[in-house]
Order: structure tokens, then C-alpha cells, then sequence
């Protein structure tokens, strides 16, 4: 009986891993198939280093957006990525119990916050503090760097916080014997040996930033141009194919999916640099 409810339970969980790799093939063949013939059909290099998007002109060149994506994205990661690390040591290595509840309850809470509240917050709390600020209109590449900084923080601290623990206790009390200080013993003995599970959280954070829509709509500006500056607007390749979809058709239907397939693109060259990182990481050791 046991062995019959085993092989049960092993035909369901074979039957859930291929529905996961089905959807992602299915995706994958919808975005190649319909945006790689409009990619050639607009010719390589006018798709994606064109500065100018210009739908009613047939002007499809969407070089400014992928350089503010990496702009905004970057940002992100510089502005979150610090914090997110010293929050992860803090919590895993000097939180008091007392407080170590309701703080990691407050980050879960970050994270299942909806991007519109998040893009509220932004546009009602950001962008006038920069337009006072600094000047200018205030919706802003600055304005979505700060705002997907924030988002990122508690994908990235989740992740960073449980690679920490990990670590076993006695590489941390090894180096106190050796007479390190508690600080070194963390970040040159327990944070090198998390560095995989840090360069994972770093990477899932790299993936909601670049991925984001609806925050960075309300806030970046929206300006299909190059970008000229921290407080001028931006617009996103999410961006360009969420403001657009609704009503494109013909040939500028078929850009803002060639669009989607630029940015599926990306995604997997980052997860690829995250596999040979962890490889090589793992010959050196």
C-alpha cells in the first residue's frame, strides 16, 4: 500500500515538474516565434539600437529603453543591495529575539505589498520630495531607482538572510578562536561562504527590478527618449509595452512583443551569469 501511494505521489510530482517546463517552453515558443520575424523584419540594428520610437512613423528603435532599464535596474541594485545585506547580517547575526518577529513579519509584509501601492507611494511621497529637492517635474529616473531599490529589499533579504544562517556555526566560532573579531568572523569568514545564496537573492532582486511595470509607470516620467539625466524621465522596456499594447496594432503589436522577447532575453543571460558564478565558485572550492 505504502508503495503504491509512492509511486502515486511520484507520478504527480513528475506530472507538476513538466507542467512548470511546458509553460516555460510555451512562453518561450510564443515570444520567439512571433518576435524574431518582426526583429527581422525591421532589420537587427535598427530594432535595437534605433533612438527613435515612433509608432505612426514606423520608427521602431528602442535603444533608449534598454539603456534605461539597465540605468533604473542598476540604480536599484545600488541603493538596495547594501541595505539589504547589512539588514540580512543584522538580522541573522545581532537581532535581539524580542524584535526579530515583528521585523521579519514587517519585511514579508514589503513583499507582498501590490507595485500600484508601491507606485502610490512614489508618486505621492517620492517624486514631490525630488521635485523639491532637486528640482525639476520630479517624476524621474531618480524617482525609480529609489522606489525599485525599495522593492528589491525584501526578496533580496529573505534570500541573503537564510544563505547566512546556513553557514555552519563552526566556521563563526572557528574564527573567534583564532582571535577575529565578531565583525571579521561574519563578513570574511560567514559572508564569503553564503556567497552563492547571496549572488541568488542579488540576482532574484536584479529580476523584479527589471521586471517591474506599474511602480515605475506612475513615476519614471515616461519619455521614450535617451537618457539625459538622474531627474529627467525615463521609459522602461516594461513600460514601453504596457503603455502601448492596449491599442497597438499591425507592425507596432509586433515591435512591443519583439520588445518583450528583448527583455526575456535579458532575464536569461542574467540567470546564466548566476549559474557560472556559482560553478566556478564551486571549483574553486
Amino acid at each position: 500500500m505504502n508503495h503504491m501511494k509512492e509511486k502515486g505521489m511520484k507520478i504527480v510530482f513528475m506530472i507538476a515538474a513538466c507542467t512548470s517546463v511546458l509553460a516555460v517552453f510555451l512562453i518561450c515558443w510564443f515570444l520567439f516565434s512571433n518576435g524574431i520575424p518582426t526583429i527581422a523584419k525591421i532589420g537587427p540594428l535598427k530594432f535595437l539600437f534605433g533612438t527613435e520610437w515612433k509608432p505612426s512613423n514606423d520608427k521602431f528603435g528602442i535603444f533608449p529603453m534598454i539603456v534605461a532599464s539597465i540605468y533604473v535596474t542598476g540604480g536599484a541594485i545600488l541603493v538596495g543591495v547594501p541595505v539589504a545585506l547589512f539588514t540580512s547580517v543584522f538580522m541573522a547575526r545581532y537581532c535581539p529575539k524580542k524584535i526579530y518577529g515583528p521585523l521579519k513579519s514587517g519585511i514579508e509584509l514589503m513583499a507582498g505589498v501590490p507595485s500600484i501601492v508601491y507606485g502610490f507611494f512614489g508618486l505621492v511621497v517620492l517624486v514631490p520630495f525630488i521635485r523639491n529637492t532637486f528640482g525639476g517635474t520630479g517624476t524621474s529616473m531618480l524617482a525609480a531607482i529609489l522606489l525599485l531599490g525599495m522593492m528589491i529589499l525584501p526578496t533580496i533579504i529573505g534570500v541573503t538572510e537564510s544563505a547566512i544562517r546556513s553557514v555552519p556555526e563552526s566556521y563563526y566560532e572557528g574564527s573567534l578562536a583564532l582571535g577575529a573579531t565578531k565583525e571579521r568572523s561574519i563578513f570574511a569568514v560567514m559572508i564569503p561562504a553564503a556567497k552563492s545564496g547571496i549572488l541568488a537573492g542579488v540576482v532574484l532582486g536584479i529580476g523584479r527590478a527589471i521586471g517591474e511595470t506599474m511602480a515605475v509607470v506612475m513615476i519614471a516620467g515616461n519619455q521614450a527618449r535617451m537618457p539625459k539625466g538622474l531627474l529627467k524621465g525615463v521609459r522602461t522596456l516594461t513600460m514601453n509595452i504596457v503603455t502601448e499594447m492596449g491599442y497597438a496594432t499591425g507592425l507596432h503589436r509586433e515591435a512591443l512583443i519583439a520588445t518583450a522577447v528583448v527583455l526575456f532575453v535579458f532575464i536569461l543571460i542574467i540567470n546564466l551569469s548566476l549559474s557560472l558564478l556559482n560553478r566556478r565558485s564551486e571549483n574553486a572550492q
